[in-house]
C-alpha cells in the first residue's frame, strides 16, 4: 500500500505535464494560425483561375506587369514634381527601361498610335509635363524582353501635377485593362500593384479595400471570360501593416 501511494503522485503529475505540453502546443499552432503570412491565395476550379496576394517586389515577379498612370502619361522623374521617384511609374523607367526616358516615351507613344487624345492643354495652361490627355481607362501595352506591361490611365493629372482618381475611374480601368490583358496576354501570369494607394488615392479607401477591390474586380471579369491563369497582387513590404492578409484571405474565400 506505501509503494501504490508513492507512485500514484508521481503518474498524476506527469499527466498533468502531458495535458499542459499539448494545451501548450494547441496554442502555439493557433497563434502561428493568426500570424499573417507573406503570401496567400486561392485557386478558383470554374473556370481554372488562381489569385494571389504577397507581400513583395513587383518588379522580381517573372510576369506580365500592370503599372498605372496618368491620363497624360507623364514620365519625367525629374525634380520629382511630375512623377515621384518612390512611385511604381519610376520604377518602371529605372528597372525596365535603365532609366532611359526616351526609349520608354517612344514605347508609350507607339503603344498609343490608336488612342484619341480627348483633350491638348496648352503650355500656358499646364506648363510641366505632358500635354495630350488620353481617355481614362486607356491601356497603352507595352512589349519589352520577354514580358508585356499594361500602362493603364486610371487617374487625371491636373495642371497643378496632382493626380487625382476615383473608385469608379479605377473601377472602369480595371476592367479595361482586363480586356487588354484577356486579348494580349495569352492567359499567361500577371501581376499588379496597389493602384490608387499613393499619390493618386482613391477616395478614403485604404490599402486592405484596394486590394479586395482588384481582387473583386479581377474575380467577377474571369467568370464571364478568361483573363488570365493567375492573377498577383503585389503588396510593398512598406504597406505591408496595412493589409492584414487574413482578412484578405476570408474574402478570397468569400467569392
Amino acid at each position: 500500500m506505501q509503494l501504490i501511494l508513492t507512485v500514484r503522485p508521481v503518474a498524476e503529475l506527469q499527466g498533468v505535464r502531458t495535458i499542459v505540453g499539448m494545451v501548450a502546443l494547441s496554442c502555439l499552432w493557433a497563434l502561428m494560425r493568426c500570424i499573417p503570412r507573406g503570401s496567400i491565395g486561392r485557386h478558383f476550379k470554374q473556370p481554372d483561375f488562381s489569385v494571389t496576394v504577397k507581400v513583395g517586389d513587383l518588379f522580381s515577379e517573372q510576369s506580365d506587369l500592370i503599372i498605372g498612370f496618368t491620363d497624360v502619361f507623364d514620365t519625367s522623374t525629374e525634380g520629382g514634381d511630375i512623377i515621384s521617384p518612390r512611385s511604381v511609374q519610376a520604377q518602371f523607367l529605372q528597372r525596365v527601361f535603365r532609366g532611359d526616358i526616351s526609349a520608354l516615351d517612344a514605347a508609350l507613344e507607339a503603344a498609343l498610335s490608336g488612342s484619341p487624345v480627348c483633350e491638348s492643354e496648352s503650355e500656358m495652361s499646364k506648363p510641366k509635363g505632358k500635354r495630350d490627355r488620353h481617355p481614362l481607362g486607356t491601356v497603352a501595352v507595352i512589349d519589352n524582353g520577354s514580358f508585356r506591361y499594361y500602362c493603364v490611365a486610371y487617374s487625371r493629372m491636373s495642371n497643378e501635377l496632382i493626380a487625382q482618381s476615383s473608385v469608379d475611374r479605377l473601377w472602369q480601368s480595371l476592367g479595361n485593362v482586363w480586356t487588354a490583358v484577356a486579348s494580349r496576354g495569352h492567359l499567361e501570369p500577371v501581376a499588379i500593384p496597389i493602384l490608387g494607394s499613393d499619390l493618386a488615392r482613391v477616395g478614403s479607401l485604404g490599402r486592405e479595400s484596394l486590394v479586395k477591390m482588384i481582387i473583386l474586380s479581377f474575380v467577377a471579369r474571369s467568370r464571364v471570360s478568361l483573363v488570365s491563369r493567375k492573377l498577383t497582387v503585389v503588396v510593398h513590404p512598406a504597406d505591408a501593416d496595412e493589409v492584414n492578409l487574413s482578412e484578405v484571405q476570408a474574402f478570397l474565400g468569400s467569392l
